[in-house]
């Protein structure tokens, strides 16, 4: 085992992987190797995520695992979400970490690398400056993570949102945008490099640049990304924030051709009353308006949205207005969790009063009515011709994503026969299931699968 290797797993959303990635790429740059198997890593190093319960559970399932097996000679970093939060009880409870850094300060794992390597320490070593400025390009590390021909792109880092629910801004810090010339930059080097779908990632892309003085500060980057790198394929927007998409944000997307025709706008709830007590957006006449603007505005737009249930005082009323609403607006694709109790939110006084039971049969409603949508949505596409992104191939069938599918959330587009991986084939669509289409290249004849 060579002393200058590590192995990183990283848990969590996407932002947690580019946060991932970038320490991975420091780590190169400073003559580390790394490892498939742990066991053959001199260092260890586990991203954690710490944003509901069961996230947390697996961070501390593969800290403890980790531990437990880590021999002599190996070290054991706890870094992310869950150790910004919870550092001095993260140490407590798995025994055999030797490093806490958190989520402000990701840039420094080489710094701490190198102090916890210097010999046993009484305790861990903890990095965990909470004033420190989040979001940099501190060591011109890359804030991206490469999946094949796809990147996810951080444009910024924290957030300033309210949501009782949420304990991203006790974990990230308040928003930082990163300059706009740093993302072309980097946007211009991935395309160098291959990368045919740029994912633009951020706590709320749709708050970008406002802690730069700037208004309306997505639909300019966007201006200015497509404007300067004219041939990056797809470009795909995430985490847009209610009341903040804007006519000119729409405008944007519907006037540049690189930019997908596709949004993820996380609603969290169809209730005023539901969502004023989440301290989020209220206005849900403003939802029906820009959605009608969007979808009139924006050629085949799809739309995909997370919703929150069993939250604190959410009767059967409330739940009731949250089904039809999913019913009535039938979006492309939807996320549901259950509330998931978090001290130290707003929302903690709340308590979490709604039964389990009821929180299960709630979502397990809404997902089926989902199902349901998604199946006769994507039905409708039986015949038309669809752009995919081949990313694999098994057993005769290329599989790939449409403008529709984001990646590692939405559905896949399998195509019979093959086509190469990392180019963007016109697609006939001959079958629907309720989250994946199929079909074969256009200029193959229609076979259904």
């Amino acid at each position: 085992m060579s002393k200058n290797t590590f192995h990183l797993v990283s848990l969590g959303c996407a932002k947690n992987t580019v946060d991932s990635d970038s320490m991975a790429q420091l780590l190169l740059r400073d003559g580390y190797l790394s490892m498939d198997d742990p066991d053959q890593a001199a260092v260890l190093i586990v991203n954690t995520c710490g944003f509901i319960g069961p996230a947390k559970e697996e961070s501390y399932r593969v800290l403890g695992e980790l531990a437990k097996s880590k021999h002599s000679g190996q070290v054991l970093i706890a870094a992310g979400c869950l150790t910004q939060r919870y550092g001095v009880e993260v140490a407590q409870k798995v025994q055999g970490i030797d490093g806490i850094l958190g989520t402000r300060r990701w840039m420094d794992i080489v710094q701490v690398v190198r102090e916890v390597r210097k010999g046993p320490r009484p305790e861990p070593l903890y990095h965990l400056p909470d004033d420190a400025t989040v979001g940099t390009d501190e060591n011109n590390a890359l804030r991206v993570s490469v999946a094949g021909a796809s990147a996810y792109l951080k444009v910024a880092d924290g957030c300033r949102r309210p949501c009782a629910f949420c304990a991203i801004p006790l974990i990230k810090g308040t928003a930082v945008s990163r300059p706009v010339e740093s993302i072309i930059n980097e946007a211009r080097k991935l395309r160098d490099s291959g990368v045919r779908e740029l994912v633009l990632i951020a706590q709320d892309t749709t708050d970008y640049g406002h802690d730069l003085g700037m208004k309306d500060g997505l639909a300019i980057l966007l201006e200015q990304l497509t404007d300067s790198v004219p041939d990056m394929d797809w470009v795909r927007v995430m985490y847009a924030y209610p009341g903040y998409v804007t006519d000119r944000l729409i405008e944007v997307m519907a006037t540049r051709k690189q930019i997908l025709p596709y949004l993820d706008m996380p609603l969290q709830h169809a209730h005023h009353d539901t969502l004023y007590r989440m301290k989020r957006p209220s206005n849900i006449e403003w939802v029906h308006k820009t959605l009608a603007k969007m979808r009139s505005t924006i050629s085949d737009l799809s739309i995909r949205t997370t919703f929150l249930v069993g939250y604190p005082g959410e009767t059967d009323e409330e739940y009731q207005a949250l089904y039809d609403f999913v019913k009535e607006i039938r979006f492309d694709r939807v996320g549901a969790f259950q509330f998931s109790f978090e001290a130290g939110t707003t929302s903690a006084p709340l308590g979490d009063p709604v039964p389990a039971e009821v929180k299960q049969e709630r979502y397990e409603r809404l997902m089926e009515l989902q199902q349901t949508i998604s199946l006769q949505v994507n039905q409708s596409y039986v015949g038309k011709t669809l752009d995919v992104l081949v990313e694999g191939f098994d057993n005769g069938i290329s599989i790939g994503r449409s403008y529709r599918d984001a990646p590692e959330i939405d559905g896949m587009v399998f195509i019979e026969g093959q086509a190469k991986i990392g180019d963007i084939v016109p697609v006939r669509i001959g079958g629907a299931m309720a989250y994946d289409l199929t079909g074969v290249l256009a200029t193959q004849p229609l076979i259904k699968l």
